[in-house]
């Protein structure tokens, strides 16, 4: 495994944190974590020494744990310019839901990833 690697890409996931707090409205922030998966998928599969799926995932692990920790410390900002999340949190103290919901997401787009790291690996040739 290539940490060094899946820190580096991870970056992209802190970035994207405190981005979507107040930049980056909800409606067009899936087309930025495209654009993301699949720079990340072709570095993965350019620079990984092999495992291209657990390369992928433990990026979107790391991702999860910057999003999570920005989004629950900037909180009443992040609901601010995110009202349909603020309607999920409804009954549950919301930063307890996002310690659910966090880690929850991030192996769901870890798989996500993954899978754009292993196809991307059939696809790119190998850096020599």
């Amino acid at each position: 495994m290539n940490w060094k690697l899946i820190i580096q890409l991870s970056f992209f996931g802190l970035i994207m944190a405190f981005a979507t707090i107040s930049l980056i409205p909800e409606k067009i922030e899936p087309a930025f974590w495209l654009v993301i998966f699949v720079f990340c998928a072709y570095v993965i599969a350019k620079v990984a020494p092999g495992k291209y799926f657990l390369h992928g995932f433990m990026v979107s692990i790391f991702n999860c744990i910057w999003i999570t920790a920005a989004h629950g410390f900037f909180y009443d900002s992040y609901t601010a310019h995110h009202p349909d999340m603020a309607a999920m949190y409804k009954g549950i103290h919301p930063r307890k839901m996002m310690l659910v919901y966090g880690p929850a997401f991030g192996v769901m787009f870890g798989v996500i990833l993954g899978l754009f790291a292993f196809a991307a690996s059939k696809i790119v040739k190998k850096k020599v």
